[in-house]
Parts: structure tokens; sequence; C-alpha cells
């Protein structure tokens, strides 16, 4: 029936009984003593699966055919969406309302392991954001091959997936771009959707130089058509921001986490906040409106074009001060600032116990944690809770639908 795991399984196919979700978008199956990490499957169910990678103590696999479905399968929507082909979207395959239940079982599975905490309670259900699971994305980079084909990586790929549409996409960036012959050269092209509907779009070419470990130098990027910068809408204020800038992709993102910010936190006016990470300056102008002029916020940030964009826009807001610097313990003990709250939205890898045990050591009232990847929000946790803090509270908002990603907000108080 299924070939045994030798030296090399590549390619093999084998039986597995489907365990619990794993952080990822996969899920855990057995198969004589070894873990092998299930795509395009849920727990419960009896798979056929195809090896994808063999990496000595665990498998990667693909489920090509259902022996025994679960109750949650639905028949995605995209025709992209298969073993072998887009690697985008994880759980096109899981009704909506599942996939949420998956991404709360995956952040308590985590703090459990991670932090030594239970959060199920603490953590509710996942927020589902309104638009639907479908059509929100406001940002896709689509990849360009050699030969000028256009489409999507395959997972954990070079290769790309040739597409058309992509069904995750809204309106103006949803359909592939024509490569034109001016753009010779160019291995991508992103479309940007700004609030008011207008769209950019940018092509990416090889940087030059290059990097340690066989890494590629950061792209060149051009803006071949649209405006240079986009309208961006927080509450009563609009912001512009870069278009090859960083904003977040699901257009209620912003104003959902800055509502949750502001609950939590309440700054007062005449407070002092210190926000890292800050991008464009998505919080720091309601953090500054809330404080008030008697108030002070620093926002640090370590991209120049990002800085430019958030000094523009709290250009009304003088007590907002914007500084560019990476982000760590050394220049967090630089700035000489004594916070009353702090606001920090890291990159995927988080914030690391250095930076997080500076920002504790200015002894704030009380920490906001905007995380992307909750096992890197799970270990800062751990870190925090050495350091004498609590996690007061925790939500969890599905920003990816389709995806695996799910973003966090986690509020931290010291405890004594």
């Amino acid at each position: 029936m299924s070939d045994p795991i030798g030296a090399t399984a590549l390619g093999a196919v084998l039986e597995v009984e489907v365990g619990a979700v794993a952080h990822g978008g996969h899920c855990v199956a057995r198969h004589e003593g070894r873990v092998v990490f299930v795509r395009h499957a849920l727990p419960g169910e009896l798979v056929r699966v195809r090896v994808t990678g063999d990496h000595g103590g665990y498998l990667r696999a693909d489920a090509i055919e259902v022996l025994r479905a679960s109750a949650d399968r639905t028949e995605a929507p995209c025709e992209y969406a298969a073993p072998g082909r887009c690697g985008g979207c994880d759980w096109q395959h899981v009704r909506p309302d599942a996939q949420r239940q998956l991404k709360a079982d995956v952040v308590c599975e985590l703090f459990s392991r991670m932090a030594g905490l239970d959060v199920r309670a603490l953590l509710g259900d996942v927020v589902e954001l309104p638009g639907g699971a479908l059509h929100w994305r406001t940002r896709i980079e689509y990849a360009v091959s050699a030969a000028g084909t256009v489409g999507l990586r395959r997972h954990r790929s070079h290769e790309i997936e040739p597409v058309r549409r992509c069904l995750l996409g809204a309106a103006g960036v949803d359909h592939a771009p024509t490569v034109q012959p001016a753009w010779r050269g160019v291995t991508g092209v992103s479309l940007v959707r700004g609030d008011d509907a207008e769209v950019s779009v940018l092509v990416h070419r090889p940087g030059p130089g290059r990097q340690a470990r066989g890494r590629r130098p950061p792209d060149r990027v051009e803006l071949v058509a649209g405006q240079a910068r986009l309208s961006r809408h927080v509450g009563e204020h609009e912001l512009q921001v870069s278009a090859d800038g960083f904003w977040q992709v699901h257009p209620a993102a912003v104003m959902t986490y800055g509502e949750i910010v502001h609950a939590w936190l309440s700054p007062q006016a005449g407070e002092t906040v210190l926000e890292l990470y800050a991008g464009a300056g998505a919080l720091t102008v309601t953090l500054a409106h809330a404080v008030g002029q008697t108030g002070r916020v620093v926002a640090v940030e370590a991209s120049r074009s990002a800085v430019a964009d958030a000094t523009q826009n709290l250009r009304h807001w003088p007590w907002a001060q914007v500084i560019r610097a990476r982000v760590d313990a050394d220049a967090i003990a630089a700035l000489d600032v004594q916070p009353d709250l702090v606001v920090l939205d890291p990159p995927r890898a988080g914030a690391g116990a250095a930076t997080m045990q500076a920002l504790l050591d200015l002894a704030p009232r009380a920490l906001a944690y905007i995380a992307c990847d909750p096992a890197s929000l799970a270990r800062d946790v751990a870190t925090a809770r050495s350091a004498g803090w609590e996690l007061a509270a925790l939500r969890a908002f599905d920003a990816f639908p389709m995806t695996h990603h799910v973003e966090c907000i986690a509020l931290l108080r010291p405890t004594r």
C-alpha cells in the first residue's frame, strides 16, 4: 500500500491519521515513529499524503486523498489552493469559523508550551474582522520569472505558480498584472491599494551586492504607476504613507488594533508614551491626540521612509517625536525617557529578551504588545513574567483569513 520510510522519503505516499493543528498552517501526524507535518488536512481526518520534505527527525507532506473527512472541511474557493500549487493560503479547505478555532488552538498551545500559561479563558474566540474571508488584502506582490511568467510562490519554494487572479486581493490588486517590456529584469510586481481605492504599481529588481548565507540582498523597488504616497485613514485623521511602506494589509486592522490599545491602556492627558516599531504613525497620531499637548509621545522606527512619513503625518502634534533608530536595548537606554505607557508592534521575530527587559526596566504602568507571530509573543511574555509582570489581557484577530497567520494583542502589567 504505502512505501516504507527510508533514508530519503521524498515522493513516498503514506496513510496517516491526522492529529492536532500546529503553528505554520499544518497538522501533526505520525508514521513509524516520525512526526509528519501535513498540509491540506484537518485534525481527525484519515488521509493519504505525499512526502514533500525529509528532515531526518520529521517529514513534511501534502494530503492528496481524504479517506475520512472532517465536518469542518469545505471546497476551496480558489483553483490554485491545492497540493503543490500556490503556497499563500493554508486553510482554504476549512470553513471560516473553523479556521478561527484552529488559530485559537495554535495560540493556546504556544502560550502553554513557551510561556507556561493556560490562556484559553483569557483569549476567548479569535475575532473575525469585517469584510469576510475573501477580497480583503490591499497589497499583493506577484512574482515574475526570468521568462516573464507572473504568479505566486509555491509553498516553501522559489517556483512560481502562474495565476490569473488572487481571491484574497481587494479590487484593483486581485488580478495578476501583465509584465511590460519596459520592466525587463523585474523579479516581482506589487499592487498596493490605498484607503481611497487608488492603486499604485511597484516593480522589484534584484538589489546590488551579496549577503551572508546566500540570502538575497533587499530588492530595489521602483514606482511605475499611481501615486508615490497613498491615503490612509485612522478615524478622523488622514495620513499619507509611501506606497512601498508598511501598512496593515487588512483594511479593518489599524482601527481595530488602535481601539483595543486605547481601551486597555487608557492614555491620559499629560502622560508619556513610548512607541516602538512605529511605522508611518498609524497608532502614534491617536496616542498623541490622547495625551494632548501637555503629554509626550516618543516614536521609534528604523525605516528611513517610514520615519519621513510619520514626521509629516505628525506635524499637527509637535509633542510627538519620531526617532530613527534600530530598536534594541541600547537604543532604548539612549532615549532617556521615563514612559507611563509602552506600545510596541515588532516584526515577526518579536522584540527579544534583551529589548523586553530594557522596556520593563523603564517601569511603565502598562505595556501593549501587537504581534504578528504568536510564538514570538509567547516567548516575550515569558520574559516579562520572569521579570515580575503579568499577562492581563490577550486577544487574537483573524486579520489574514484563509492563511495560518493570526494577529494578537497582549496587555502586560507589573505585579509589584
